[in-house]
């Protein structure tokens, strides 16, 4: 099974620069050893059940908060059964397709 949770997590409270709050989420996701992109939005994680990959999400937002005094999460979910490696197979299919 593939999971893969598209998630931004804003810190609000702390002023106009937040990159170094949201750093802290995008380090919890690297440190956690699953699949993940980030891009200027979103950062997608990819777990091979529900459980895994929010646990990452988690503790992604706990970095923040623990640091803001208020965050506000967006999440959107593709939950799939019988596929693996969709963070990168659902790209290189539109690519192909682009030619």
């Amino acid at each position: 099974m593939s999971v893969l949770v598209a998630f931004s997590v804003t810190p609000l409270g702390v002023g106009e620069g937040v990159a170094d709050l949201v750093a802290e989420a995008v380090k919890v996701v690297r440190a956690s050893g699953l699949p993940h992109r980030t891009d200027a939005m979103f950062t997608t994680v990819e777990g091979e059940t529900w459980d895994e990959a929010m646990a990452v999400v988690k503790a992604a937002v706990a970095a923040v908060q623990a640091r803001a005094p208020r965050t506000s999460t967006v999440i959107k979910v593709d939950w799939r059964e019988g596929v693996t490696g969709a963070l990168d197979s659902k790209v290189a299919t539109i690519d192909r397709l682009l030619g």
